[in-house]
């Protein structure tokens, strides 16, 4: 009579996972993975549009007290605003840029009315909700 030894018996009777099972797992994970990648997306096209509707309003604000300072009034001809803000000026460390690749324009030729923007971004959903108090 041959005797089996008792660890044998025990490896004959454990439970693995079977393909299903990994499988569904699997899919989960890659599911949550796809709806991460689409919210971080999200987040990040926000995050940009929020930095760049900050810099547009920097760039208003400094441009209202540049033309206080100067004694400036709205709808003087001046042709060179731009360089005297934001080139000459120690308003800012380098000119600003849009963080989603935009390209900004700016009003030229004369000093804008309240309520009007100095710098605009050519990406349409980067304008600014409101401009009161700019």
């Amino acid at each position: 009579m041959l005797l089996l030894p008792s660890s044998s018996v025990r490896a004959s009777s454990r439970r693995a996972f079977t393909l299903i099972e990994v499988t569904l797992v699997v899919g989960v994970l890659l599911g949550l993975i796809g709806v991460t990648w689409v919210g971080v997306g999200s987040y990040k096209e926000g995050a940009n549009r929020a930095l760049c509707v900050h810099q547009v309003a920097n760039v208003q604000k400094a441009m209202r007290s540049y033309c206080h300072l100067q004694e400036l009034q709205s709808g003087q001809p001046i042709p060179d605003l731009k360089k005297r803000l934001i080139e000459d000026s120690k308003f800012f460390a380098s000119a600003p840029f849009c963080p989603s690749g935009g390209v900004y324009s700016f009003h030229e030729k004369e000093v804008p009315h309240v309520g009007t923007l100095f710098m605009r971004c050519s990406i349409a959903e980067h304008a600014p909700k409101s401009v009161h108090g700019w």
